[in-house]
């Protein structure tokens, strides 16, 4: 932990030198980005099919399915995926198929139970995917059993988090996956926290969405009586860990750390700086004092459609119901800044950019997050291996 805090002791400095010299973390030059990219229903088809079906998506939080023979069923991105906790402990993932005649098996949303029938005709699986009844199956004729259990798809766990694959076979390991940002969320044990509730929210492109969240630049125009009372515009520090990004945005008071012992600055996340930790592809988590907002971004259906899910995480779940009104007001709150504000915004955007007016984005020196994910976007979507890895340090 002492190293941990380090890092976030010299983060903390860049940003308190930000704030004084008026200045904030830069790219080498400015970089243009075709609008093409955010309308083309090709390019889309190839960000799902290279990107959104082969890398670890973080689709649960272990306090979601906190005991054995939990469960959660959702949708992503069309296909149902159902994810439980085996008598094990182990967490598993599936696509939510019936191998009989393709009906959906647990219904969307939570629940415990140890097997799983099918509504249509009644077969049984237990929830480590197993065939374990045919309805009447006397009747049924001869099928080898072994080649009739749910599809299993690639999933493995780390510090709080439930990361799967949406393509089978395909090796994983989340630890390795998280890279640099493992020790992040390790440090914040959020397998010990309490799951108050999701929101959902509906978005342009994913990318106009996750560019928003890569971003201070906006704040004092797009936040001016929100997140802008908070921390000022246009100070950020950004650290790259393959391709995830731990940003920081100081706040307005971050100049009382120059009143603390330099060993004191990396333990004052929220009191003079804040982190917003992103997992690429599709997780947003940022810690506020009280809770923690972790958004869940999935792309489409269309290519000028994205749905988020904002999930509101609690260090302990209040004992009195006027304690549980509370966190729901809190929720709300930091709800409708993002839909009300980023999202709204979102959309203008996709319409501006499906208008022709313009036919590149140009990102800053000022917007280095920008530019790494869209350099991380075409390294992952270049099939002959000739794009770069994109590197970005602290």
């Amino acid at each position: 932990m002492t190293e941990l805090y380090d890092k976030y002791a010299r983060a903390a400095e860049r940003m308190l030198h930000f704030v004084e010299t008026k200045t904030t973390d830069m790219a080498s030059g400015t970089m243009r980005v075709p609008v093409a990219d955010y309308l083309s229903e090709e390019r889309f088809e190839a960000e799902i099919a290279r990107i959104f079906k082969r890398l670890p998506l973080m689709l649960a939080l272990t306090i979601e399915l906190p005991q054995v023979n939990d469960y959660k069923a959702m949708e992503v991105m069309g296909l149902p995926v159902l994810i439980t906790r085996g008598k094990d402990g182990k967490a598993r993932a599936f696509l939510n198929v019936c191998k009989h005649r393709a009906m959906h098996l647990a219904r969307e949303g939570k629940g415990n139970c140890k097997a799983f029938a099918c509504q249509y005709h009644g077969w049984t699986y237990s929830n480590e995917g197993k065939l374990i009844g045919i309805a009447e199956a006397s009747t049924f004729g001869e099928v080898d059993r072994s080649t009739l259990n749910m599809t299993e798809l690639p999933c493995d766990e780390a510090a709080g988090l439930i990361f799967v694959i949406l393509t089978p076979d395909l090796p994983i390991n989340a630890i390795e996956w998280m890279g640099g940002m493992y020790e992040d969320f390790a440090a914040l044990k959020l397998e010990s926290w309490y799951f108050h509730k999701a929101r959902t929210m509906k978005g342009a492109n994913w990318k106009v969405a996750y560019d928003g969240y890569l971003e201070g630049y906006h704040f004092q125009a797009a936040h001016t009586n929100t997140v802008a009372t908070r921390s000022p515009s246009n100070r950020a520090h950004y650290e790259g860990f393959g391709p995830h990004i731990r940003l920081g945005f100081p706040q307005n008071s971050i100049t009382r750390l120059a009143e603390l012992p330099r060993e004191e600055w990396g333990r004052q996340e929220n009191h003079g700086y804040d982190f917003i930790r992103m997992l690429f592809p599709n997780m947003s988590f940022f810690l506020a004092p009280e809770m923690g907002q972790l958004a869940q971004l999935f792309p489409g259906p269309k290519a000028n459609q994205n749905t988020t899910v904002m999930n509101y995480i609690f260090p302990v779940k209040p004992e009195t119901e006027e304690g549980l009104a509370a966190l729901d007001q809190m929720c709300d709150f930091f709800f409708d800044v993002v839909e009300e504000e980023d999202y709204f915004l979102g959309l203008k955007v996709q319409n501006g950019l499906e208008s022709g007016a313009m036919t590149h984005q140009t990102f800053g020196r000022n917007e280095p997050g920008n530019q790494f994910l869209h350099k991380w976007i075409a390294y992952y979507l270049d099939e002959s291996g000739s794009t770069p890895m994109p590197v970005m340090k602290a």
